[in-house]
């Protein structure tokens, strides 16, 4: 049986692995902030109006099991 092979200690280090960093501005900076902002947004949302329709739905259930 043949041992693990061990990954390399610095994967970054090897050329090739990685893209060349570049400086962003600060309008570059803020501007990735906002878009990554509004993803959030917009996936807290669509959680939200998950959270709703089940919300909703136990709502339904309480209704039936009080008239009981």
């Amino acid at each position: 049986m043949n041992p693990p092979k061990a990954a390399p200690a610095n994967p970054s280090s090897t050329p090739g692995n990685r893209k060349a960093w570049v400086k962003k501005t600060p309008v570059e900076v803020v501007i990735e902030q906002v878009v990554k902002q509004e993803e959030k947004v917009a996936e807290m949302r669509t959680e939200l109006a998950r959270e709703e329709r089940e919300l909703a739905k136990l709502q339904q259930a309480r209704k039936v099991l009080e008239a009981s």
